[in-house]
């Protein structure tokens, strides 16, 4: 039981990386973004190719992050540019990523078992001497990384640029009026989404040991119901409150549904209805504020009555 409470956990830190950065793209720049599941296996390819080479596993993580954020420019050149309708640009992204992950890798999986020689950065965090277990470590070092993630896209948003990009978002005709540049500021928030989701591709490469060519397909739906049942557990409206409410999602929504593919046999399901799962699990999520809001006016209702 505490393995699982622990691997949920570290999945559902995982998976805050990525809802931040779908959170930037649909939150603050209001773009629907689908490059996102293109970028997140394009993170684990890159990551993965380069630890097979024996490359530095830091130096393949921030080759990730990088090729990410120039995934996520590609989709913003296709939109700014060539004037390509949003949800489009992100799709024709997505579709020629997943030829660019093959390309990557040279065929549909990389392993990256200790067994194989190779080092990732979950090998380093094992061999940390601490008087603490092991997944004890990986989790603190995940959590690290979504709390300094945070802390610099608060800092970031905070800036001259930062907020540019969230008047982009909130009324792109008006700050296109103040003289703000809104292709630059569309540019470098999708940039730094995607860049985000790669990262949290990498990183889950690295701690399941191996990266697919499908493991980024649903990917923007994690995302996205993340962000979603964030702001239904903590509705807020400061910057800052909003991304800790978007990592709070991800973790419930990641531990959720790992319990659902935990017990669900006793239901009927199998580990191969996991899609079924999580879509009905965005279904109840999503219906959840209107249904909420439902119950409170038939309450109202017979309060006057």
């Amino acid at each position: 039981m505490i393995g699982f409470a622990f691997s949920a956990l570290n999945e559902g830190m995982l998976f805050a990386i990525l809802a931040l950065g779908v959170f930037i793209s649909f939150r603050i720049l209001h773009f629907p973004d689908l490059t996102v599941d293109g970028s997140y296996p394009l993170g684990a390819a890159v990551a993965a190719s380069l630890i097979a080479r024996n490359t530095d596993p830091i130096t393949a993580t921030l080759a990730a992050l990088l090729i990410g954020g120039i995934a996520g420019l590609f989709t913003g050149v296709l939109h700014t540019k060539l004037k390509i309708a949003p949800l489009l640009s992100g799709i024709l992204s997505m579709i020629c990523l997943y030829s660019i992950n093959l390309r990557i890798m040279g065929k549909p999986n990389i392993s990256l078992s200790p067994y194989l020689g190779h080092k990732t950065l979950i090998t380093y965090l094992k061999k940390i001497s601490l008087p603490l277990p092991t997944y004890c470590i990986i989790l603190l070092f995940f959590v690290a990384v979504v709390i300094i993630s945070k802390v610099l896209i608060d800092l970031f948003f905070h800036t001259e640029i930062g907020l540019a990009i969230r008047a982009t978002g909130d009324n792109e005709l008006m700050i296109r009026s103040q003289g703000v540049n809104t292709d630059i500021t569309k540019l470098i928030g999708l940039s730094l989404s995607n860049a985000l989701v790669a990262l949290s591709g990498a990183l889950y490469a690295q701690y399941q040991g191996f990266s697919d060519i499908g493991m980024g397909i649903g990917m923007i739906v994690a995302g996205l119901a993340s962000v979603i049942t964030g702001q239904a557990l903590i509705p807020a409206k400061k910057l800052g409150m909003m991304s800790f409410a978007v990592i709070t999602g991800a973790i419930v929504y990641r531990a959720v549904l790992a319990a659902a593919l935990k017990w669900g046999y006793n239901f009927g399901f199998k580990p191969t209805d996991l899609k079924l799962i999580t879509g009905l699990l965005v279904i109840i999520i999503l219906s959840f504020p209107v249904l909420r809001s439902k119950f409170k006016l038939k309450i109202l209702q017979k309060k006057i009555g």
